[in-house]
């Protein structure tokens, strides 16, 4: 798998290029102010962009969706729970103090659709709790784990996720926003997410990557939470 990441001031938001090796085909995920960035590594890769897919609408994660869909023309993807922030993008940067620019329409709302682009597939994953409609996406090759199954074979690479600002290492995503709710967001991590399997590359929105396991094990927050809970 083909995998660019980038992220720029004033939010330093994760912004990612995931791509197949053999038939040069890709996502974008999350394009934000970063967008130039990763328009560039889609190009210096001679990628085709199939779709780009959003893990929420908080303002930081679709500034740049305008100037992706004018390079690639590629289907917008977006939980329809989250709508109504990606409606307001221009109110969400008046928050802040900055100009931004509405996005392109939604083009397709996510069902329990796998969305393929090459060798691999996406497999969303509904996560609220940092807001209604986030989502996580779980990239893995074709033919790889079954829908609902709990492992992988020996041959089977471990999945890739791209999990917003759900999950960070360390912490967990703000539930002091708009939609926020902390026992949803607690249950979308430990229900949804550690279902996972413990081997699968976490991707956060912001911040490096960790892993199910290491989150699951030593995130203090998730230990809090599971403590209260036992």
């Amino acid at each position: 798998m083909l995998l660019e990441v980038r992220a720029v001031a004033p939010f330093y938001k994760n912004g990612f290029v995931v791509g197949c090796e053999r038939t040069r085909d890709a996502i974008l995920i999350d394009p934000g102010d970063e967008v130039e960035q990763l328009i560039d590594a889609v190009r210096r890769q001679s990628l085709a962009v199939r779709y780009i897919l959003l893990t929420h609408a908080h303002v930081d994660h679709i500034t740049g969706v305008g100037p992706a869909k004018s390079a690639f023309d590629a289907p917008v993807y977006l939980h329809t729970d989250d709508l109504p922030f990606y409606e307001h993008g221009v109110e969400q940067g008046q928050m802040f103090g900055l100009t931004v620019r509405q996005p392109p329409p939604v083009d397709v709302f996510y069902d329990e659709s796998p969305i393929r682009f090459g060798d691999y597939e996406v497999r969303v994953h509904h996560t609220p709790g940092h807001c209604p409609g986030g989502v996580c996406l779980e990239v893995i090759q074709n033919g790889g784990r079954g829908k609902g199954e709990g492992g992988r074979g020996k041959e089977e690479a471990a999945p890739h996720l791209f999990v917003g600002d759900t999950l960070f290492a360390g912490s967990i995503g703000r539930t002091d926003l708009p939609g926020g709710n902390y026992d949803v967001l607690m249950r979308s991590i430990t229900q949804v997410l550690f279902a996972l399997g413990d081997d699968a590359a976490v991707h956060p929105g912001h911040g490096p990557d960790t892993t199910i396991y290491h989150e699951r094990t030593r995130n203090p927050f998730v230990l809090e939470y599971l403590a209260s809970k036992a």
